[in-house]
């Protein structure tokens, strides 16, 4: 069993991220997955993942649609314990997390076809893997965030369709944190902020 702390849409919230530090530290996480927009429009990276540094864990990002993937690399970079696995795959024992950021709007726009071509290039390094987890920023077109009015990604949708992982975590629209839901056999958990603990 890996126990995985995922939030989404921090948003340089520099006490949150230090909430959420203690929080992956006192559930001893194997994992801390944050799923875009760490920043306000890039405006600063300070104090988004030393936090986790400090607790040991390791992190794994995408960038959202308020920070680009050059940002994603770069804090990739910076810090030993970060992989950003934008169109990447990362392994842990028997569990392999692929992922894509970006969203239809902001300032890291992707069409449906990136989106799904970014999944698919991902997917292809861990297909052989136990379990999949599979992190977006947006959200899956058909999914209950769509109450915000805001249409999800058709070429997540059809990752989730194709690839089948068991897991799929989006974030994006803020007030769908909490929702849980399946598509086919997939369970879809939208995070936010606040953070969900996660087991596989």
């Amino acid at each position: 069993m890996v126990k995985i702390l995922a939030a989404g849409d921090i948003h340089q919230d520099t006490k949150q991220t230090e909430n959420l530090a203690k929080l992956a530290k006192k559930e001893n996480v194997d994992l801390v997955v944050l799923a875009g927009d760490l920043t306000w429009a890039e405006s600063s990276i300070d104090n988004i993942i030393g936090p986790f540094t400090k607790v040991g864990k390791k992190v794994l990002i995408i960038p959202g649609n308020h920070e680009t993937v050059a940002t994603a690399d770069f804090l990739a970079e910076l810090y030993p314990n970060v992989t950003n696995i934008h169109g990447y795959a990362f392994k842990f024992g028997d569990i392999g997390v692929f992922g894509c950021g970006g969203a239809d709007m902001g300032i890291n726009v992707l069409t449906e076809k990136d989106v799904f071509e970014t999944l698919r290039k991902g997917y292809e390094r861990l297909k052989n893997m136990k379990k999949k987890i599979m992190v977006t920023h947006m959200h899956a077109a058909g999914t209950g965030a769509e109450f915000s009015g805001f249409p999800g990604s058709l070429g997540i949708r059809k990752a989730i369709e194709l690839f089948k992982p068991d897991v799929f975590i989006g974030a994006h629209i803020h007030e769908a944190e909490g929702i849980e839901e399946k598509i086919g056999k997939t369970k879809v958990v939208q995070v936010g902020k606040k953070g969900k603990i996660i087991e596989i």
